[in-house]
C-alpha cells in the first residue's frame, strides 16, 4: 500500500498516533503519512470517519487506487480518465492538465451556472472531463472503472429538550478541546480577524499574538477600524493590510490562474492580499469559516419561515444573481434543459420533513461551502505560501448545530444566538453580539472609476467575451451600471472574473 498524494491537516494526530502506534515526535508530513499509511491498513475505506480534519488523499492498494475527500470539502481533489483511457487525479487541477493525454477544453454549460452563482458548484469543473470528487466521498479506480462512495453526509437531528445556555456551554467546551489539537507547541500561529464573531471569538479562544485584517481608505467598508478595538481588548498585536484599487485589479489574474477555476467572488482578492501579507511574518493562520452556515449567520436566514416549501423551488445558496430571463439574453448560448435548482435538489430530498432554516443551511453547507469559501481559502492560501486552518469547521461543532434546533440558530432579532452567547464567554458583548456585515469590499465605487477599471473595460469588448456574450446586451448592462446602477456591480464582476480565468487557461496557456 503507498500514499499517492496527499493534502491537509490531521487535528486528531496525537490521539491516532497512540491508538496506531506511533511515534508522536516525528515531523509533521511523515507522521501524517504514517497515520494515513496505518490507519487505512487498520480501517480500509473507513478511515475518514476517524480523521478530524482536512484532507484529500489518495492510496494505491494492489491494483487498485482509492482517493478521499473530507466530509466538508475543505480540500479539493480532482479526476479524470484521459481520452487515452489513462485515470488522472490530484488536489490541484495542474497536476491532471500538465500530464501526457490530457486534451484540455472548456466545459461552456457551466458558464450558465457561474453567472447566476458566482462560483463552479458541482462536481463538474470547467474543463471537460475533469470532475471533483465530493465532500464526504471516496472514490475507488480499477481496471478502467471508477465507483464513488458517499461516507458521510450532513444529519440533523433536533433535541428540543435543551436551554440555549447548555448549547452555549457545549459548543464552548467543545470549542476548547480542538484549539488544544488545531496546532502543535512548536508551531506559531497568527489569526485573521474581521469585526465579525466568528473571527474574534478563534482568536479569543487561541494562543495566537499577533491578529490579520484587512482595511481600506474608504472608511465605510473598513472593517479593521473594529477589528483593532477587538485585539486590543484581547491583548494581541494587530496588522492591517491596506487594500488599494491598484492592488485589487493588479492581483485579480494571479487569483484566477491560481484558483484555477473562475470565482465571482470579489472578497477572494482581497483575501489573496491578506494572506500575502500576513505570509510575511508567519506561516500558519487561523481563520474563523464555517460558522455562519452551521449556527444560522446569514441574514436571509431570518426569512426562512416565509420562504417555507417554495425554499425548494429556487433557493440554491446565498448567491443567485442572474436569472434565467438575463442569462438568456446576454449568452450566445443558453439551454433551458440547464437548470439551477436541479443542484439542490438531492439536498432538499436529503431533508424532507425538516424545517425551512435547516434546509437552507444544508444547501449552503453542501453547495456554497463547497464551491466558494473553501475553493477559495485553500488555493489563495496556498499560493500566498500561508497555511491556513479553520478550527470551527469540523465534525464535532457541526455535531452540535445539527442537533441544535432552529429557534437557538435565528430570530427575528439575531442571528446565531447560541453560538454568540458561547462567544460572549470570551468577548465583550459588543463584540459577541455584534450585527453581521459580511466581508465587504468597495468593488461597488472602484469598478466604475475609469482610473482602475481598464482592465475591465478591455474585456468587456474582447474577441473573448464576444465568444460567448450578445455584446450589445453586456455593453447595456455595463452602461447602465456605469450610469448609476451599482447594484449591478456584480453581474460586471462576475463576467470579468470568468474572462480573465479564460485568457489565462485557455489563450495564454
Amino acid at each position: 500500500m503507498e500514499i499517492l498524494t496527499y493534502r491537509g491537516h490531521i487535528r486528531n494526530h496525537a490521539a491516532l498516533c497512540e491508538e496506531l502506534q506511533i511515534k508522536k515526535c516525528l515531523p509533521r508530513a511523515e507522521r501524517e503519512q504514517e497515520i494515513l499509511r496505518r490507519g487505512y491498513e487498520k480501517w480500509g475505506t473507513a478511515l475518514p470517519d476517524h480523521l478530524h480534519g482536512m484532507f484529500a488523499f489518495a492510496v494505491q492498494d494492489g491494483e487498485k487506487i482509492i482517493c478521499f475527500r473530507d466530509q466538508f470539502g475543505t480540500k479539493p481533489f480532482y479526476y479524470c480518465l484521459a481520452p487515452d483511457g489513462k485515470f488522472l487525479f490530484g488536489t490541484m487541477i495542474r497536476d491532471i492538465i500538465s500530464k501526457e493525454g490530457f486534451v484540455k477544453e472548456l466545459d461552456e454549460s457551466q458558464l450558465q451556472i457561474y453567472l447566476s452563482l458566482t462560483y463552479p458548484a458541482g462536481e463538474k469543473t470547467f474543463f471537460k472531463g475533469i470532475k471533483k470528487l465530493m465532500p464526504g466521498c471516496f472514490l475507488e479506480y480499477e481496471n478502467g472503472s471508477i465507483s464513488i462512495t458517499r461516507y458521510w453526509k450532513p444529519e440533523f437531528h433536533p433535541d428540543e429538550s435543551r436551554t440555549a445556555e447548555q448549547w452555549a456551554d457545549e459548543i464552548h467546551t467543545t470549542l476548547q478541546q480542538m484549539m488544544r489539537e488545531i496546532k502543535t507547541p512548536d508551531e506559531t500561529a497568527e489569526s485573521f480577524l474581521s469585526g465579525g464573531v466568528d473571527s474574534s471569538y478563534v482568536l479569543a479562544m487561541s494562543d495566537a499574538k499577533r491578529a490579520d485584517s484587512c482595511g481600506y481608505d474608504e472608511e465605510r467598508f473598513d472593517e479593521s477600524r473594529i477589528a483593532a478595538k477587538t485585539a486590543q481588548t484581547l491583548g494581541v498585536e494587530h496588522c492591517v493590510a491596506k487594500i488599494t484599487p491598484e492592488k485589487f485589479f493588479e492581483t485579480v489574474p494571479f487569483v484566477m490562474k491560481n484558483m484555477e477555476l473562475p470565482l465571482g467572488d470579489a472578497s477572494a482578492i482581497v483575501f489573496t492580499l491578506g494572506c500575502m501579507a500576513a505570509a510575511e511574518h508567519t506561516k500558519l493562520c487561523y481563520s474563523g469559516e464555517g460558522a455562519d452556515e452551521f449556527f444560522g449567520g446569514y441574514n436571509m436566514y431570518r426569512n426562512a419561515e416565509r420562504y417555507g416549501d417554495e425554499l425548494k423551488n429556487f433557493y440554491v445558496g446565498n448567491t443567485n444573481i442572474m436569472k434565467e430571463d438575463e442569462k438568456q439574453r446576454l449568452l450566445l448560448r443558453y439551454d433551458p434543459e440547464i437548470k439551477l435548482i436541479d443542484l439542490a435538489k438531492p439536498v432538499y430530498d436529503e431533508t424532507e420533513g425538516l424545517d425551512p432554516l435547516t434546509k437552507m443551511s444544508d444547501v449552503d453547507i453542501q453547495i456554497w461551502l463547497e464551491g466558494d469559501i473553501y475553493l477559495n481559502v485553500d488555493k489563495m492560501s496556498t499560493a500566498a505560501g500561508l497555511e491556513v486552518r479553520m478550527p470551527l469547521t469540523d465534525r464535532r461543532i457541526f455535531d452540535i448545530a445539527s442537533r441544535m434546533p432552529s429557534r437557538f440558530k435565528v430570530t427575528q432579532e439575531q442571528n446565531k444566538v447560541a453560538f454568540r452567547m458561547a462567544a460572549a464567554k470570551v468577548l465583550p458583548e459588543e463584540v459577541a453580539f455584534r450585527k453581521k456585515l459580511g466581508f465587504i469590499v468597495p468593488i461597488r465605487l472602484w469598478l466604475a472609476d475609469e482610473n482602475y477599471n481598464a482592465d475591465v473595460r478591455r474585456l468587456l469588448n474582447s474577441d473573448i467575451a464576444a465568444k460567448f456574450f450578445n455584446m450589445d446586451e453586456l455593453r447595456s448592462i455595463y452602461e447602465e451600471y456605469t450610469g448609476g446602477n451599482s447594484d449591478l456591480w456584480r453581474k460586471i464582476w462576475t463576467v470579468y472574473t470568468f474572462l480573465v480565468w479564460y485568457e489565462e487557461y485557455f489563450v495564454k496557456m
